[in-house]
């Protein structure tokens, strides 16, 4: 996998100014592409071009400063990997939050549509129970005014003496049975 760098990054990277790398890319030691108007430069390449290799020197230089410069280049090398290592898992770790917000916002719009179902149900058991209640009270007062009137109409006056006319009657009819019967023996 390449891996490119900004022009602003791989210059803090190297620690050389912006001209001498675009001297680089013009005589080609460094490769490069534009994209949307912004320079990336190939970050594996681009510093094994700028850190001299005891290949590319023709004088001759002692084994001390090869091993220094070999190490200078795997060191390199290697925090490369790290950086490619690191920027692969962060966007590992952005895709995984992405992935963890889109569910839980869609946890967010189920709960919330929940809710609403809830409340609606919650709203037409409180009409249903305030209707139960008037009507409650409608027969209470409907069955209290009847009973009051029941009761009006047996303590009145002529109520009371058609009780007790109903009563003597029955005590007349008796007493006529009574005499019929004993007029018969």
């Amino acid at each position: 996998m390449q891996a490119y760098l900004e022009l602003d990054e791989f210059c803090k990277l190297v620690h050389l100014k912006e001209d001498v790398v675009k001297g680089m890319m013009a005589n080609g030691a460094l490769n490069f592409k534009e994209e949307e108007g912004k320079i990336y430069i190939e970050a594996n390449q681009g510093t094994f071009s700028v850190v001299p290799s005891s290949q590319n020197q023709n004088a001759p230089v002692s084994s001390m400063a090869l091993a220094g410069e070999s190490f200078v280049e795997k060191t390199i090398g290697t925090i490369l990997n790290l950086h490619e290592k690191v920027l692969d898992a962060k966007d590992e770790t952005l895709d995984a939050l992405k992935n963890e917000n889109k569910f839980l916002k869609d946890a967010l719009y189920s709960m919330q549509e929940l809710y609403d179902e809830d409340r609606k149900t919650i709203d037409v058991l409180n009409a249903q129970l305030k209707h139960a209640q008037e009507e409650v009270e409608f027969l209470k007062r409907k069955y209290k005014l009847m009973w009051n009137k029941a009761v009006d109409n047996y303590t009145q006056p002529a109520a009371i003496e058609a009780v007790i006319n109903a009563t003597n009657s029955q005590s007349k009819l008796q007493a006529s049975v009574q005499s019929a019967e004993e007029e018969k023996k």
